[in-house]
C-alpha cells in the first residue's frame, strides 16, 4: 500500500519514511527537484521510498501519475506552496483530506483575519490595497489605524511583509509593494506588538490537542526575519489550557477539522492575536523538534491522518524527552555560498549541538531580510526550553556562514 507526498519539507522526509515503514505503507516522493532534499535523502536507504520527477505543479499530470500508482491510499501536502494543488489532487483521487474550501481559506490571509473577526476572535479586519493612491492612505489609515501591516494574502516564510509605524512609512511602503511580484494580493491588517510564538496541533473530527508552543525570535523591526525557535514554551497550565480552547475556536471558526496545523500568534497585552494559519506541520526543524521533545514520531500522525485514520497521537500520554532549540544561520552579506567556518567548535559544546545544511556549495544567498537568507541550522538539546536557546545560540555564535559577494557580479550567476 502507498502514500504520497506531493514534496515535503526541508526537513522531516526521514521521519516520514520511518511511519510510513512502521505502518505498513510504502511512501512515495513527487518532486521537481530531489537535490531539494539531499540531506535527509543521504541518510537513507536507496530503496527506502520512491522518488519520482516530476512536475508537481502540473496537477494532470500528477493526477495521471498517482492513478497509476498500484495501491494508493492516501496523499500528504505540507507545504505551503503546494496546499492547493495537494487539494485538488486529493478531490480529484477520492483520496481522504480536508475539505478544499478550506485549504484556499488558510491560503488566503486577509480572509482569514476577516473570518476570525467575524467570529470574535480578533480585533481587526484585514483591508486589501487595490491601489496604492492617496485615497488608498486615508483608508488604510481610518480602517487600520497605526501601526499596520502591510503583506501578500499568500505569502510564504515573511516574504513581501513591510510595517509601518507612521503616516511618514506608508507612502513610501506602498510604492515598494506595489512594484513586487506578489503571490496573492496585497492587505493591511493591526500590527500587535508582542512576542511571537507558534502552535502546534493536531485536529481530528473538529477537536484540537495543542501538542506545544514554539517561541519565535525575530529580527529587530521593521524586518519580520524569523531568527530563532525552541519548543517547548513552559506557560503555566492555566495558561497553556486557555490557549487550547482559544486555538480550537480558531481552527473551527476556518472550518479546520482534522490534520496537523502550525498556528502563528502574537501574544499581546490584550491576549493572542493570531498572525496565520498554515495548515500543515511546523517548518525548518519544528517537526524534528517535536519528535524528540515528545519522544514519539509524530509523523506517523501525519501518515494515520492521511489514510483518513484518526492519530493515535490525539489520545497519546507522550512520554517526553529533552527540549529543543535552534538557530537559523544568515550570512552577514549576501552573495555565493562557499560554507560555514566553525563547525568543529560545535562537539566541545553543551547540548549536542548540530549543524543542518539548507543552502549547497554555489547557491546564491540575496535576501536576506527573510527565511530565504539562511544557509542552515544550528540545533541544540536541554533539559528546558530557554536551556536550549542559550546553547543553540552560543553554538550559532561560534559559527560564519560564509559568502562570496564578487560570486553574485559573476557571468550567469
Amino acid at each position: 500500500m502507498t502514500v504520497a507526498c506531493l514534496e515535503s519539507l526541508t526537513f522531516g522526509l526521514g521521519r516520514l519514511v520511518r511511519a510510513a515503514d512502521r505502518l505498513g505503507e510504502r511512501l512515495l516522493l513527487l518532486t521537481r527537484d530531489p537535490a531539494y532534499y539531499a540531506y535527509e535523502l543521504d541518510r537513507l536507504p536507496t530503496d527506502a521510498l520512491d522518488v519520482v520527477v516530476t512536475d508537481t505543479f502540473d496537477v494532470e499530470r500528477a493526477a495521471d501519475l498517482l492513478r497509476r500508482t498500484p495501491g494508493l491510499r492516501g496523499l500528504i501536502s505540507s507545504t505551503d506552496t503546494w496546499t492547493l494543488a495537494g487539494a485538488a489532487l486529493a478531490e480529484r483521487l477520492c483520496l481522504p483530506g480536508l475539505d478544499p474550501a478550506v485549504l484556499r481559506l488558510t491560503r488566503d490571509k486577509a480572509a482569514v483575519r476577516n473570518r476570525l473577526h467575524d467570529a470574535g476572535l480578533t480585533r481587526g479586519r484585514a483591508v486589501e490595497v487595490a491601489d496604492p493612491d492617496r485615497d488608498a492612505r486615508g483608508l488604510l489609515l481610518k480602517e487600520v489605524g497605526l501601526p499596520l501591516v502591510l503583506k501578500d494574502t499568500a505569502g510564504t516564510g515573511s516574504q513581501n511583509v513591510w510595517l509601518v509605524r507612521d503616516e511618514g512609512e506608508l507612502g513610501a511602503v506602498l510604492s515598494e509593494a506595489s512594484g513586487r511580484d506578489v503571490k496573492g494580493r496585497l492587505f493591511a491588517e493591526p500590527y500587535f506588538s508582542g512576542p511571537v510564538y507558534s502552535a502546534e496541533t493536531l485536529t481530528w473530527d473538529g477537536r484540537t490537542r495543542l501538542l506545544g508552543v514554539s517561541s519565535r525570535l525575530m529580527s529587530p523591526e521593521p524586518r519580520f526575519r524569523e531568527e530563532i525557535t525552541a519548543f517547548p514554551v513552559a506557560f503555566p497550565d492555566p495558561q497553556r489550557t486557555s490557549l487550547e480552547r482559544w486555538l480550537d475556536r480558531v481552527l473551527a471558526a476556518v472550518g479546520y477539522t482534522d490534520r496537523f496545523a502550525h498556528v502563528e500568534f502574537v501574544l499581546s497585552a490584550d491576549g493572542p492575536e493570531v498572525v496565520e494559519v498554515n495548515p500543515r506541520i511546523g517548518g525548518a526543524l519544528v517537526g524534528e523538534g517535536m519528535c524528540r521533545a515528545l519522544g514519539v514520531n509524530v509523523y506517523e500522525a501525519m501518515i494515520e491522518s492521511a489514510l483518513g485514520r484518526r492519530p493515535r497521537l490525539m489520545d497519546a500520554d507522550c512520554p517526553g524527552g529533552p527540549a529543543v532549540a535552534f538557530v537559523l544561520g544568515y550570512p552577514a552579506t549576501p552573495g555565493v555560498f562557499t560554507g560555514v567556518s566553525g563547525l568543529d567548535r560545535l562537539t566541545d559544546m553543551p547540548g549536542t549541538p548540530a549543524w543542518y545544511p539548507v543552502k549547497q556549495t554555489g547557491d546564491l544567498i540575496e535576501h536576506l531580510g527573510d527565511s530565504r537568507g539562511y544557509a542552515g541550522i544550528v540545533y541544540a538539546e536541554a533539559e528546558t526550553a530557554e536551556l536550549a536557546t542559550h546553547r543553540a545560540v552560543a553554538a550559532a555564535n561560534a559559527l560564519r556562514v560564509l559568502t562570496d559577494p564578487a560570486g553574485r557580479e559573476a557571468p550567469g550567476g
